[in-house]
């Protein structure tokens, strides 16, 4: 009687917590979906939050129920589909791999992510590099800690294993780290070249020189171009 009591007043305003959950998240896909297409078809710039809103079939007030801005809405379409990124990376780190291995395996599942959309993956790219407050910004923050935090995780394996030897904090190598892939991911997506796989390598040939040095005949590993240029025949 008491269960039954409690559903009816869940149920008092016309809907139960379940459809208010279901609703809720209903709006929310509408809201994702509307902002991805208006982005792509007329530009990030071009878009305001008022045709998002008449898009997704929702007020203005329900927007910003879910982001603070528009920038806060590029956030919102992507930090799910990272944070996931980053909870697979993280259960598939190993001590026992290579550095190069385990930061490939960080990175393999955002090349392929922003594979997919080209072109919304640029804007995002070009508006989380500044970044503001709001509430999607700051779960954005949060992921790219945790990323990060792989990233340095993946250094001190490897400085136990002994392959590496480095005279700088595990943190700042990290950050070295992950400022080439920032780097290398644009280029890549400038480049039109939506191959995963490529962009990984040129990545990887970018960590490779990193963990070599520059020091005269350290020549990154794994390179076929590695050689003296040629001289004329003598």
């Amino acid at each position: 009687m008491l269960a039954k009591a409690r559903a009816r007043k869940a149920g008092e305003g016309g809907e139960t917590i379940g459809q208010r959950e279901r609703n809720k998240r209903d709006k929310l896909m509408r809201i994702k979906s509307a902002a991805r297409e208006l982005f792509v078809s007329k530009g990030y710039d071009d878009t305001t939050t008022r045709e998002i809103a008449l898009r997704a079939g929702v007020g203005m007030g329900t927007v910003f129920t879910y982001a603070d801005n528009k920038r806060d809405l590029l956030f919102l379409i992507a930090n799910e589909d990272l944070a996931e990124a980053e909870r697979r990376a993280k259960g598939d780190l190993s001590p026992d791999a290579s550095m190069l291995q385990n930061l490939t395996t960080i990175f393999r599942d955002h090349y392929e992510y922003f594979a997919q959309q080209p072109e919304l993956s640029k804007l995002m790219l070009r508006e989380m590099l500044f970044y503001d407050s709001g509430e999607q910004a700051n779960r954005f923050k949060v992921t790219r800690e945790h990323f990060l935090a792989l990233i340095v995780e993946s250094v001190g394996f490897a400085v136990k294993r002994g392959e590496i030897a480095p005279h700088e904090d595990p943190r700042f190598i990290g950050w070295v780290v992950f400022c080439l892939y920032q780097v290398e991911i644009r280029r890549w997506l400038a480049e039109g070249n939506l191959d995963a796989s490529a962009g990984i390598a040129s990545l990887e040939r970018a960590i490779r020189l990193l963990i070599s040095g520059l020091s005269p005949g350290q020549a990154p590993k794994g390179r076929a171009d590695a050689r003296p240029a040629r001289g004329k025949a003598r």
